[in-house]
């Protein structure tokens, strides 16, 4: 009996670190990183453009095949950084909308996603979304 709840409560501590990380742990946002350095919006505006803005709409605001980013439900405390960076390199299955599935998306660096995520981010605080 005490080795079946030492095991829950292990799975219980993982669950919960888990969550904790994925949601950014609250508070203010870190900068956004990568493995090149921190995002730039500039360069992400122009990466967004290119890749993202026929689904995402040209600032983000949603098209008739793409979710607005520019939303509350992509606010940091819901889908922290990380959560575009898996969804670039996995794609996402949809789970607050009714588009079809993301496909994960090929030739992107880390550093365009840093710098994509630093472009919603700033279009998510300029529409009062933090």
């Amino acid at each position: 009996m005490r080795t079946k709840l030492m095991w829950a409560a292990g799975i219980v501590v993982g669950i919960a670190l888990a969550v904790a990380v994925v949601a950014g742990g609250g508070g203010s946002p870190a900068p956004i990183k990568s493995a090149a350095g921190a995002g730039d919006p500039v360069a992400g505006a122009v990466t967004f453009g290119e890749t993202c803005a026929a689904c995402h709409g040209v600032e983000g605001t949603g098209t008739d095949v793409g979710p607005p980013l520019v939303h509350p439900y992509y606010r940091t405390e819901h889908h922290a950084d990380a959560a575009f960076v898996l969804a670039v390199r996995n794609g996402v299955e949809p789970h607050h909308w009714n588009f079809g599935p993301m496909p994960a998306l090929q030739g992107l660096t880390d550093q365009d996603v840093a710098d994509v995520t630093a472009y919603v981010r700033q279009l998510q605080e300029a529409a009062g979304i933090e």
